[in-house]
């Protein structure tokens, strides 16, 4: 199985700072009088903007830390992250990054050894993570080297009111022909109501998240164990197909540029009747505050086809470059790091910004919160058997040299990613077809297999 190589993520790194420019301000600038800066690259998702918003609790409470956070979106913090991570730029003392980067960095020696930091802290628990979360952040030594702020599967959401209503019953395992036609009968268009929302955004965190998964159950796979690219195979024909045609079909409009966000305002505003996603999503679905279908909706394993258990692993986490070590500020970063990714970070954000706003799928404790237990009940066990059924090590049907669910644990896998994302969005946006857009993205995954197969000779 491959971890990392060093050198072709260095390079990448370059261009994609190139690319994007500064990664933002640098963190060393001092604060008041014997104030340190912190700098955080975070991500803008929901439960990271409530982080933000509680933040001055923390600096209350540590009136020695000053706290800055360069908030990106999901595509740009990934670039402008990596970029600074890989060529030492030291602009963040903090990142937050996923299991995709973690065991990679860790490997290549970017991030600071975060066991040492957790025996040190009081109540600290790691041994509270659930253990799919934990295992996914670990680098070849076991050792943690980024501590996860929430963890995700997916499954599918679903209206019940409107399945009740067409006299559809949602099988205890769906399949995606099952989600087609149930997508088929539910698409009113003329009433603004969608069969389903999918991403089509380009991106390898995006629009790539719920396809691979579609990809993998239909039996495709991106390489086989020779490293040959397998992407115009007929298995992965057949997924991208189904998947683009099911969103020109029965998708809501705008698809091509749709990403969890906006798919999580389509659905929560009661414009689709389906949406297949994160887990994390069903704390926004169903705040009451903010969604017109919360108490509405059903949750329901990933679909599948011929592989079981077809939901993903993910964790946004965050992580100290070493370069931290080398500016002095990695005590105070983690600092704040244990206090939002503490035992009681969940119990204040439900007190204070209410209990769907708690982020799920990190600790084992949060389960076991009364008021949360309450709050999460239509979706919480669902969380955690997607989470424990994930399996990383074995995505697909047939054998690969790779790990990774919604995405190929390689180095290169950001670029490839991307470039084979933005085939697939161009065919969910109908300016060519699935099959055409498999066509370029082989040659690019052949580029890639390529560079493994001279590797092993």
């Amino acid at each position: 199985m491959r971890i990392a190589r060093s050198g072709p993520l260095a390079l990448l790194a370059v261009v994609l700072l190139a690319l994007s420019g500064c990664a933002g301000a640098g963190a060393l600038g001092g604060g008041g009088e014997g104030q340190q800066t912190i700098t955080i690259a975070i991500v803008s998702n929901p439960q990271m903007q409530d982080a933000i918003e509680l933040s001055p609790q923390f600096e209350a409470e540590n009136p020695d830390i000053r706290l800055k956070f360069v908030s990106l979106s999901e595509n740009e913090a990934r670039a402008k992250i990596t970029a600074s991570v890989a060529t030492e730029g030291g602009e963040f003392d903090a990142v937050m990054i996923s299991n995709y980067e973690t065991p990679q960095w860790a490997a290549n020696g970017w991030l600071v050894d975060l066991d040492p930091l957790m025996a040190q802290t009081p109540g600290y628990d790691e041994d509270d993570f659930i253990p799919a979360v934990r295992g996914a952040l670990s680098g070849p030594d076991g050792h943690m080297y980024a501590v996860p702020f929430y963890g995700e599967s997916s499954f599918l959401m679903y209206r019940k009111d409107l399945f009740a209503q067409a006299g559809i019953t949602m099988p205890a395992q769906p399949t995606w022909q099952d989600v087609a036609a149930a997508a088929q009968r539910l698409h009113d268009p003329a009433n603004g109501m969608s069969g389903i929302c999918l991403r089509g955004k380009p991106g390898w965190g995006e629009v790539m998240a719920p396809f691979d998964t579609v990809a993998n159950t239909f039996g495709a796979r991106w390489f086989d164990p020779q490293w040959n690219a397998q992407l115009t195979s007929p298995q992965f024909r057949a997924a991208a197909n189904f998947y683009v045609d099911l969103v020109q079909n029965y998708g809501t409009p705008g698809a091509a540029t749709s990403g969890f966000s906006e798919c999580g305002t389509q659905f929560s505003q009661g414009n689709a009747a389906m949406w297949y996603d994160a887990t994390v999503a069903a704390g926004i679905v169903e705040n009451p505050e903010e969604s017109r279908v919360a108490g509405n909706v059903g949750y329901a394993p990933a679909p599948v086809v011929e592989k079981q258990d077809a939901g993903w692993l993910y964790t946004w986490s965050l992580a100290i470059p070493k370069t931290s070590d080398e500016a002095g500020t990695t005590a105070a970063t983690w600092r704040f790091l244990s206090w939002m990714t503490s035992k009681d970070y969940g119990p204040m954000v439900g007190g204070q910004l209410g209990w769907e706003h708690v982020p799920p799928g990190a600790r084992q404790s949060t389960y076991r919160i009364p008021e949360y237990v309450e709050a999460s009940k239509a979706y919480a066990q669902q969380t955690l058997d997607a989470i424990a059924a994930a399996d990383q090590k074995n995505p697909t049907v047939e054998p690969v040299p790779y790990t990774g669910i919604q995405f190929v644990a390689i180095p290169e896998f950001q670029d490839l990613g991307t470039r084979v994302s933005q085939q697939l969005s161009a065919a969910v946006a109908g300016q060519q077809t699935a099959d055409e857009a498999l066509d370029q993205a082989q040659v690019y995954a052949e580029t890639v297999g390529e560079s493994y197969q001279r590797e092993g000779q």
